[in-house]
């Protein structure tokens, strides 16, 4: 299985392939990508020296243009697809149908991959992509348990790509509107979710409130680790308590599934992470790149080691083992 690492910066690029990445995505500095924020990703000489890089030591780079083109400005994504074609890219990862159509006809020699914020789920969704376009690749939404991915990939007439450590979104990727209800700000769109910008904290005698633009989101006690405040992961109070709904916000680490995943007939394994340091792109590449070796030699996959890079410093398999139904 193929090893797919982020990189938010040039410098991270390097990190990641001189890790072992086997192949890097990575965006444009505007708001065609899903990580839109200040100090992050590249421009166009930085992109076509990236890929330059990565090509002389064996690696790939997929250029992630996976925001939603706003009606009227189509120029800046119809740019984004060509600038990264000319750069050398080996893949694009695309959500929009219609920034897929365009450059499946603009330029049908490029291959291209779903992004998972198009939030492709089902053999027919998928079938659709493929015959319509030709996409080589589809990454699956972090909602999906080990047997439903099997079940796709063996109906799937392309490659599947699943997240294996990181951020964990526990929504609809493509179709999440509780950023933009709270900020305004889209990650569809804007490539922005739950911005800085709109984050505060406030000390409430021996309690710690966290808040997104006018929501309270959490409330931690003295001591207790205050995550990052992203709506879907707040603490909610209902009729059977006070709690998180799906997960504690908390990073994903799949290392364990690998098997399982192998099995499921998965191509490429995705680890998130384009806001996060080369620190942390060296330690999980070589991490996972450890955790794939002794899966291809037989031996058991011992623990990552991975804690400190987590978030809350704990991890979950997420949906993988499908607790949250």
């Amino acid at each position: 299985m193929e090893l797919i690492c982020p990189a938010g910066t040039p410098a991270a690029l390097r990190a990641a392939v001189d890790a072992g990445a086997d192949a890097v995505y990575c965006g444009f500095r505007d708001e065609t990508n899903a990580r839109n924020f200040p100090g992050l990703n590249f421009s166009r000489a930085e992109m076509a020296e990236g890929v330059a890089y990565a090509h002389a030591r064996g690696a790939k780079v997929l250029v992630a243009i996976n925001t939603f083109p706003r009606a009227g400005q189509l120029g800046l994504w119809h740019g984004a697809v060509d600038d990264a074609v000319a750069a050398g890219a080996d893949a694009l990862i695309l959500a929009d149908v219609g920034l897929i159509a365009y450059a499946a006809e603009c330029h049908p020699a490029q291959r291209l991959h779903v992004s998972v914020q198009a939030a492709a789920a089902n053999p027919d969704a998928i079938a659709f992509y493929v015959e319509a376009f030709g996409v080589k690749r589809v990454v699956l939404p972090r909602v999906l348990s080990v047997p439903e991915i099997a079940a796709i990939t063996r109906a799937a007439a392309c490659e599947t790509e699943v997240f294996v450590f990181g951020g964990l979104c526990v929504m609809a990727e493509g179709r999440c509107s509780l950023s933009s209800h709270a900020t305004g700000q889209s990650p569809n769109m804007h490539g922005v979710c739950s911005p800085a910008s709109h984050v505060s904290y406030r000390d409430d005698g021996n309690t710690l409130v966290s808040r997104l633009g006018d929501f309270t989101i959490n409330k931690f006690a003295k001591g207790e680790p205050a995550a990052y405040p992203t709506l879907c992961k707040g603490r909610f109070r209902t009729g059977i308590g006070a709690g998180y709904i799906f997960e504690e916000p908390v990073s994903l680490d799949a290392a364990e599934m690998l098997p399982g995943l192998k099995k499921a007939g998965v191509t490429a394994l995705k680890i998130e992470g384009r806001q996060r340091g080369r620190a942390y792109i060296a330690s999980v590449v070589a991490s996972f790149r450890a955790a794939l070796a002794a899966l291809e030699a037989g031996r058991p996959i011992t623990g990552a080691g991975l804690t400190a890079m987590t978030e809350g410093q704990t991890t979950t398999v997420g949906a993988y083992r499908k607790t949250w139904r």
